[in-house]
């Protein structure tokens, strides 16, 4: 196709949209602030039996802001051979499957594809492993590492005895609890090593295997789940969460079901609502979590701002949330009166990305939409000279996540501008993409 008749300037936008369009479709299964994060499957087999082996299952979430909350995940795949699983602990499938053909032992699972889960709290000790029965809750690396691996045992029958006849097994899936994550091949590898309690001894598994999971969001969610809105002590406008940011009201096509939060008997409705789907509360942007962004004062060598994540979702409340914010000057942040922080540096020199969560026992716990539904923190921040400045929507941020979830923004030329400072734009980058599009087709059709 010959586009020798474009202007250059108009060529160089179009490029640019046309990549960044790329850019983020390709980025679908890879995070730029957590770019080794993956959940780890490790299978060491730990001793032989007349007809397979024991072994344990260790999952390892490396992710450092994006955990698994109840009711927790579940993990598949399918058997290489005829393979049955006599007994479990710290974990249990989902099903039986047909055991008829074995009369004199007692079996646990005989399904091909067996879907096993975590054991509750509570379990009895004697079915119990290290790192089990949290009901499949695993913490995020950052925020809790001790509570970010969970176990099972599983003793594994007609899989051969040695490490020539085992096969490994193919098709993981991982459920955290729905879709989202795609899984690797098992790829065996050098066998783990295990330091006994007194330290004075190592011992080794027969054989080992990993299995390596990463999470996209276009896989987990159709549509996104969280938007941000702007607000500034120096103007009156508010830049809300975008129209149908993530569903439209009375759209069949979208996950858009509602309730109107003055209805009456409205207790009633959401508990007759047995679908785990969101039930949001009616909105403009119909999202289940908004997260408001307030530049609330001006100091001669500090600014504070004010962040409240609100719950609009009737259906979820949200224990160990945590939000990830993108802003020049989380390099040099003072202070965080009822929120915890961990700076978050994938890349050594750009210091610009902050992970922020509950404390324990006070506001790590965000209830269902209500009164109570939401969690707020302010956070001062020291100038720099030469960076610092209100104008052209610097003190807004470039980004926001919700448990690993990239949050909508308003665009840019609705952010609130300084009373002062130029006129805003009439016409937003979109715009004038699009109008450059329709005149280069009108061109090109003449």
């Amino acid at each position: 196709m010959d586009l020798s008749f474009i202007p250059k300037a108009t060529s160089c936008i179009l490029f640019f949209f046309l990549l960044s369009c790329t850019c983020f479709i390709a980025t679908g299964a890879y995070d730029p602030h957590d770019p080794n994060g993956n959940i780890t499957i490790k299978w060491d087999i730990i001793s032989w039996t007349p007809d397979g082996y024991v072994a344990i299952v260790t999952m390892n979430n490396f992710q450092q802001y994006r955990h698994i909350a109840t009711p927790g995940w579940s993990l598949g795949w399918t058997w290489a051979k005829k393979e049955v699983i006599w007994s479990m602990m710290g974990g249990e499938t989902t099903e039986q499957g047909d055991c008829s053909k074995f009369k004199e032992t007692p079996s646990h699972c005989c399904k091909k594809d067996p879907t096993i889960v975590d054991l509750l709290p509570g379990t009895p000790f004697n079915q119990q492993v290290a790192n089990c029965c949290k009901g499949g809750v695993l913490s995020s690396w950052a925020q809790d590492q001790t509570n970010s691996v969970s176990s099972f045992q599983v003793s594994v029958g007609r899989s051969g005895t040695t490490n020539k006849t085992v096969k490994v097994p193919k098709n993981f899936t991982l459920k955290a609890p729905g879709t989202g994550y795609t899984c690797s091949p098992a790829k065996i590898v050098k066998p783990s090593l295990f330091i006994q309690a007194d330290k004075r001894r190592v011992t080794q598994a027969l054989m080992t295997w990993n299995v390596t999971c990463t999470y996209s969001q276009f896989l987990a969610h159709k549509s996104p789940t969280c938007c941000v809105s702007l607000s500034s002590f120096y103007n009156d406008t508010i830049a809300p969460c975008p129209t149908c940011a993530c569903s439209c009201q009375g759209n069949s096509s979208q996950s858009g079901t509602c309730v109107n939060g003055n209805t009456p008997h409205l207790a009633s409705v959401v508990s007759g609502n047995n679908n785990l789907a969101p039930l949001v509360q009616c909105t403009s942007h119909m999202c289940p979590i908004r997260i408001h962004w307030h530049v609330k004062l001006n100091y001669i060598e500090y600014w504070r701002v004010k962040v409240t994540i609100t719950n609009f979702n009737y259906m979820m409340n949200y224990s160990d949330w945590n939000m990830v914010v993108q802003h020049p000057n989380f390099d040099n942040v003072t202070q965080l009166f009822s929120f915890n922080y961990k700076s978050l540096t994938p890349y050594e020199n750009i210091n610009d990305t902050a992970m922020l969560w509950g404390v324990k026992f006070y506001n790590d716990f965000l209830n269902q939409a209500g009164p109570l539904g939401n969690v707020q923190s302010e956070i001062l921040f020291r100038k720099d000279k030469s960076t610092f400045t209100f104008d052209k929507g610097w003190a807004f941020p470039q980004r926001i996540y919700f448990n690993g979830d990239n949050c909508v923004m308003p665009p840019p030329d609705a952010y609130p501008w300084l009373p002062n400072a130029d006129s805003r734009p009439q016409v937003s980058l979109i715009s004038l993409v699009m109008s450059s599009l329709v005149a280069l087709v009108f061109h090109a059709y003449v």
